[in-house]
């Protein structure tokens, strides 16, 4: 692992990466290929996002051409239908020690020990919350409940993993008995069967929970994604995986899983009938090369799953976080960047079908943009975002389907509520009134918000 005080002030771009966007291909040769629809090879991509190696910057005219490349692959494969899905954001615990510099959503865990008087802005839920939240959000008509948390010392995966957790002589475990703190957040199983209310679909457990569930055991993660699944974990969101590139990750991330065992998890995941989204967190000390060889991490690992449902590029948001905080960047991505990420991940993942912008990186106005760049989907209403907010983001933590209606057919799409795994459809008239969700376990069409 990189010592992060040995990197602390370097600024983005002056890291002695391995990986640099250098190719022996051209520009022109790679769009080529995009444009005739071959599949892309790692120079290709980097070509590609560069808008060519070939010099400096980023050219306007270039990135046009991808943009339109991309935007044509998008028509081809899902048409002018916009997707987006009534959901709910319930992240349990802020509590984590893993100490991710990208990161400003975590609170030291020490600060939620009963023995500590100190304020702090963290919190955490018990099951019951959980439950109480999913039940009362059920009735405005959500469809999908998504719940991604810090590694709480007091989780573990069952009352089974509590006792191997609570008799190990090893002081590596990141463990503690919940009577030592403030709030029981209860096991993850406790927490799945919270809120898993009805038909709600349940998006949890990112490969890095899956992780802590297992720590001081033998158990594979088909283990823990098959006793979750069986708790009611309907799909798992392949987040913590920033970028899959290591040299990157021992700078931003060096207490988190590397990046085959990331790939392993997802695996396990989808072994055991989990359907499963991928993202890539980008626009901090990375380039343009780890952005690519981490799109080619996906493509493959869909090639071998089928399983991924959509992609999500999502713009690194650093105005408080650490590694803005000691001067290793400056600012995230900018605008061309943002609009090249979701071309060129439309055009490199060949086989994975839906491509999300979020409104809540982009905001509205960039966010439809990227909806003529290569994106389909549109994310989800959300009721509660705390990661980003936290971070420094300023576009809000919900969004109506009025809203979502007016906005895409503004553009000349079709504005469409799916559910989370795009097997349920419904396309919206954005004449009917009122507009609301309908594919939820008790949406009727009452607005989802006044």
């Amino acid at each position: 692992m990189a010592d992060v005080s040995e990197v602390a002030n370097v600024p983005r771009g002056e890291f002695n990466f391995i990986h640099q966007p250098e190719t022996d291909q051209a520009f022109e040769n790679a769009l080529a290929k995009a444009r005739a629809g071959n599949r892309l090879t790692v120079a290709d991509g980097i070509e590609l996002l560069t808008t060519g190696t070939d010099k400096p910057g980023i050219d306007l005219q270039r990135k046009e051409q991808v943009l339109e490349a991309a935007d044509r692959r998008r028509a081809e494969m899902v048409g002018d239908e916009v997707t987006f899905v009534a959901n709910l954001n319930n992240n349990v615990t802020t509590a984590c020690n893993t100490g991710c510099l990208f990161c400003n959503f975590k609170d030291r865990s020490e600060q939620f020990l009963s023995e500590n008087d100190d304020d702090h802005a963290g919190f955490t839920k018990t099951p019951a919350e959980s439950r109480e939240i999913v039940d009362e959000m059920l009735d405005l008509g959500i469809y999908e409940v998504t719940s991604v948390s810090g590694l709480h010392p007091a989780f573990a995966l069952d009352e089974e993993h509590r006792e191997l957790l609570e008799t190990s002589a090893r002081g590596d475990l990141n463990y503690k008995p919940p009577s030592r703190y403030e709030k029981d957040p209860g096991t993850y199983v406790d927490q799945m069967d919270a809120m898993s209310v009805g038909d709600v679909h349940l998006h949890s457990m990112t490969p890095e929970e899956a992780y802590h569930a297992r720590r001081g055991t033998n158990w594979s993660y088909e283990e823990v994604y098959s006793r979750l699944k069986d708790a009611g974990l309907d799909s798992v969101p392949g987040t913590a995986a920033e970028i899959l590139v290591d040299e990157v990750r021992e700078i931003i991330c060096p207490g988190k899983i590397r990046s085959d065992e990331w790939v392993e998890a997802m695996e396990a995941a989808a072994s055991v009938g989990l359907p499963m989204t991928a993202t890539i967190m980008y626009g901090h000390v990375e380039n343009e090369a780890h952005r690519v060889k981490h799109l080619d991490v996906i493509r493959n690992l869909q090639d071998r799953t089928g399983n991924i449902t959509e992609f999500v590029p999502l713009s690194f948001v650093h105005q408080q976080t650490p590694l803005f905080e000691r001067g290793m960047v400056d600012a995230g991505a900018t605008t061309d960047e943002d609009e090249l990420m979701i071309a060129v991940s439309r055009l490199y993942l060949d086989n994975v079908e839906h491509i999300q912008s979020s409104w809540v990186k982009y905001g509205d106005e960039q966010g439809l943009k990227m909806l003529s760049c290569g994106a389909d989907d549109f994310m989800g209403t959300i009721l509660s975002e705390e990661i980003t907010k936290r971070a420094g983001g300023d576009f809000g933590e919900y969004r109506s389907f009025a809203e979502y209606a007016d906005m895409i057919t503004a553009i000349g799409r079709t504005p469409v509520e799916r559910s989370t795994d795009y097997r349920k459809r419904r396309p919206i008239d954005p004449n009917d009134d009122p507009i609301g969700p309908k594919l939820g376990p008790r949406a009727d069409g009452t607005p989802l918000l006044e």
